[in-house]
């Protein structure tokens, strides 16, 4: 077993306080909803207009999203809305206190083509940009690398505040290149309870957000069509569809405009949700106790951002996908409590569901985030009987390690021409047409 020394610890620990945090809505307009909040901070004023601008990649995931309590569609309905009725202090819960004044407001400025968004060419996989007008008065506010990471402010063209950002550093976190899979299953089995209790809440507010999406038709209400056909005989109640149906209610409901936050993971509401609730499904049927429930979501949490750290912050790889080996971890082992199951499981997924694309964030996550975690539970089975995708077979290797690096090898080099095959001939001409 690996050695882990006081900084190491608070450096896992610090990096998964980071990594899983409460966001409401999409994290890609609500990152524009945040610029513009924080503009009209320093404003002090409602806007005449906004003109704004985003990476490419944040493009992609803002214009088929439905920004929170408003059931409007869009990246300029976030940019108005974050600028009316934003708290520029709530990070990715910008939008918890809107009101329908705001809305009503929000909607007027839409209406009057007070707001712009464009596609501006930038480094930066994550970028939105909101300049906000009254009279003379301007205030731009600039955030990359990461969702709430602001890095510019200016008031008629004088820097407020200012810090450099490298792209070359968004995605990096540096202990990671010294770990294994084995090492991450280790530190989540030896470190002391109370200090990873923290990861609980997610399963509170995740659940919270699945509960609401049974209850309500959200998006394409893939969870409450599920669960009505098991009254109808054309599904069974067990343990694998509850697994689906209650994810998938919490993806859709989150993708659907609910106004309940979802507990994130690298920066995405969707692999949040992915990484806690099968956990907590299966937990439930096992009913066993506080301490496996908390490690088996920290074993989740905690892979899902060790695999997605190798990935670009957005790539065309869909990372319902890595967030759904997290989950995987944390079943397989809430069942056998060996890191062999793990692993078998996780080299299965990425033999099963490699090739998965994004093309954009919309109410149609909630099906990839199902195919994830169907293929999540078949592998834990399938370890379950000692049976796995076999070094031998494509992508994976007899090295868990060297299966996940060649999976997001494919994601960070390969797929590159995929996101741009999308971006340049779908989302662009989309967006230029709309």
């Amino acid at each position: 077993m690996k050695s882990y020394d006081i900084t190491d610890e608070e450096i896992i620990l610090n990096i998964v306080k980071n990594e899983v945090v409460p966001a409401l809505g999409c994290t890609e307009p609500i990152s524009l909803a945040l610029a513009s909040a924080v503009a009209r901070f320093h404003l002090n004023a409602i806007p005449d207009r906004i003109e704004a601008k985003v990476s490419p990649n944040l493009m992609k995931n803002g214009m088929g999203v439905t920004v929170p309590g408003t059931n409007t569609v869009g990246l300029n309905m976030a940019t108005a809305i974050g600028a009316i009725g934003g708290n520029p202090d709530a990070g990715l819960e910008v939008l918890k206190n809107i009101t329908p004044e705001h809305i009503i407001q929000a909607k007027t400025m839409l209406q009057k083509k007070q707001v712009t968004v464009s596609i501006l060419d930038t480094e930066h996989i994550v970028y939105s940009e909101a300049t906000l007008f009254r009279g003379n008065t301007s205030v731009c506010v600039r955030i990359a690398a990461h969702h709430t990471n602001i890095i510019y402010i200016a008031k008629n063209n004088r820097v407020i505040f200012s810090k450099p950002c490298s792209a070359k550093t968004e995605c990096s976190h540096n202990i990671f290149t010294k770990l294994s899979a084995n090492d991450i299953f280790d530190f989540v089995m030896n470190i002391k309870l109370e200090k990873i209790e923290f990861i609980t809440e997610s399963a509170n507010l995740n659940c919270a957000l699945s509960q609401e999406g049974l209850q309500n038709d959200y998006g394409l209400h893939i969870g409450r069509t599920l669960k009505k056909q098991i009254s109808s005989g054309l599904m069974s109640d067990d343990l694998m569809n509850r697994i689906i149906i209650e994810t998938t209610a919490a993806s859709d409901a989150r993708m659907g405009g609910a106004k309940l936050p979802a507990m994130s993971n690298s920066g995405s509401g969707n692999q949040g949700i992915t990484a806690t609730i099968p956990v907590v499904v299966v937990a439930r049927y096992l009913n066993v106790g506080k301490e496996q429930l908390t490690r088996a979501l920290f074993l989740s949490h905690l892979i899902a951002i060790y695999i997605h750290s190798k990935l670009p912050k957005l790539s065309a790889l869909c990372a319902a996908t890595t967030a759904a080996m997290g989950s995987c971890a944390g079943i397989a082992w809430l069942l056998t409590k060996e890191f062999n199951t793990v692993s078998m499981a996780i080299s299965s997924m990425i033999g099963d569901i490699s090739g998965i694309i994004c093309d954009g964030a919309a109410n149609s996550c909630a099906m990839k985030v199902s195919t994830s975690i169907t293929s999540s539970y078949k592998s834990v089975l399938m370890a379950l009987d000692n049976m796995q995708v076999t070094g031998n077979e494509g992508i994976v290797e007899h090295c868990i390690d060297r299966s996940i690096n060649n999976l997001c090898s494919i994601a960070s080099h390969s797929m590159q021409y995929t996101d741009s095959v999308m971006l340049n001939h779908f989302f662009i001409f989309h967006f230029n047409c709309s």
